[in-house]
């Protein structure tokens, strides 16, 4: 099972991005997905979770300004991120809770992708 995420690139305070990852490989399940970022010299913190389009959870941080949502179809999760802010700037991860066929639960990650926001 591998994540690609893309999406990420520069933009101006205020502007807006879309985040995406995409799980390929011997899927059975996809039970959750999480984007997560890094800034320099700061440790790897939540951005948003989902489970199922009910079940969503936002850092406060981007509470109002970002929106995750997922298409099992294309096992993909999105992150619409608006209203960004210089703070926003990080390295972008998705992480997602998949188990493959003949495989318990695992936990995988996408390389990353840089979002900067410009002041």
């Amino acid at each position: 099972v591998q994540l690609q995420a893309s999406g990420g690139g520069l933009v101006q305070t205020g502007g807006s991005l879309r985040l995406s990852c995409t799980a390929s490989g011997n899927i059975f399940n996809i039970f959750a997905w999480g984007w997560y970022r890094q800034a320099p010299g700061s440790q790897r913190e939540l951005v948003a979770s989902i489970r199922t389009r009910d079940s969503t959870n936002y850092a406060d941080s981007v509470k109002g300004r970002f929106t995750i949502s997922r298409d099992d179809a294309k096992y993909t999760v999105y992150l619409q991120m608006s209203s960004l802010k210089p703070e926003d700037t990080a390295v972008y991860y998705c992480n997602a809770e998949i188990k493959a066929w003949y495989q318990d639960v695992m936990d995988y990650w996408g390389r990353g992708t840089q979002v900067t926001v410009s002041s």
